[in-house]
């Protein structure tokens, strides 16, 4: 009795340290091995598809990876120059304003005393200046580690190549793994799936057609600096209670008072058909009953961004959302055996 005791807790503690060793050994790379599973499970309809065509899981796996990856590295190849000529641009535009002018020609009523619209207009040269110097290294550091960043790309579409081809194998080893029943493991499986559509799909996905959207606008009406607006657009269009509204709004603004009306209204009209397209695509893209309250999505976000960076509007959500699989299984007592 001793000895199986002893035998069990000799192999729990190797295994747990065994598990810690692996948690620093791939700390590193751990991002894009998520980032790889992410994809695999965004492009699960297309790999389907395919593989319904081909009947190889390793043809069809390559597949999707050669697309997707010809169409990042064309992306940043094409887009990065441009982006960092843009931020150059932005950056010199926001020294060389004058934002009392604008503050007044906006609201003269509101900003009638000169101390406080230069106060205000100091704040915003402020903010743009620091903005536009942090896109532009960003941009830079693309170039400049591009060695650690093309190791990462590796990792990325290593882990998307096999998680695609060997989901199902992943499903059932995950699932042999688990100490709870085959109905709960069910269940289990059922609401992470469910729940991860609705935040990939039905919040991710969604924003960022919204933010194409924004940004063909932003090209079709020659609005200066369309490329950093539509990435700008992208990313509020992901974030709930936001929106894209915060780029196209302030674009027409712009162009109003820079006296371009027809420009202002064409530009409107496309990012008030951005901002509604979230009412019509979510509800076909996501169940009822698997959806995620906007709240929790959004709190995700913002925790997941201070703690993951810019990949943390992903991570966050999800993270939130699997810790509420696991209360309402524990509510319903869906733990027993």
């Amino acid at each position: 009795m001793k000895e199986d005791y002893f035998k069990k807790t000799g192999v729990t503690v190797l295994l747990g340290f065994l598990l810690i060793l692996c948690f620093f050994l791939l700390k590193p790379i751990l991002i894009s091995i998520i980032v790889g599973l992410l994809l695999a499970f965004i492009f699960s309809p297309i790999y389907n598809f395919i593989y319904r065509k081909t009947n190889s899981k390793n043809l069809s796996a390559a597949v999707i990876c050669f697309v997707f990856a010809f169409f990042l590295i064309s992306c940043i190849w094409f887009f990065t120059p441009i982006a960092i000529d843009q931020s150059l641009k932005i950056y010199a535009g926001a020294q060389q304003m004058d934002y009392v002018a604008v503050l007044k020609s906006i609201s003269p009523s509101f900003f009638a005393s000169e101390p406080f619209s230069r106060e205000v207009g100091s704040i915003i040269q402020s903010f743009l200046t620091r903005s536009a110097n942090s896109l532009t290294t960003s941009f830079s550091n693309i170039l400049l580690e591009f060695p650690t960043l093309f190791l990462h790309f590796l990792v990325v579409f290593f882990t998307f190549f096999y998680a695609s081809r060997d989901k199902e194998d992943i499903g059932k080893y995950l699932k042999s793994l688990s100490p709870f029943s085959k109905e709960v493991d069910e269940k289990f499986f059922e609401y992470s799936k469910g729940i991860t559509s609705s935040v990939l799909y039905g919040t991710v996905v969604v924003g960022f057609v919204q933010g194409l959207i924004i940004g063909l606008s932003l090209f079709i009406f020659k609005v200066p600096n369309a490329l950093l607006l539509t990435l700008l657009a992208i990313i509020v269009g992901i974030v709930p209670f936001i929106g894209p509204a915060l780029v196209w709004l302030p674009v027409t603004i712009y162009l109003f008072i820079a006296q371009n009306p027809f420009q202002a209204i064409g530009v409107a009209i496309f990012g008030i058909v951005a901002s509604s397209l979230e009412n019509l695509l979510r509800p076909l893209i996501v169940s009822r009953r698997t959806s995620m309250q906007p709240s929790l999505i959004f709190l995700g976000m913002i925790g997941g961004f201070f703690l993951f960076g810019i990949l943390g509007f992903l991570l966050g959500p999800l993270i939130l959302a699997y810790l509420i699989i696991f209360l309402e299984l524990y509510r319903s007592e869906k733990f027993s055996d």
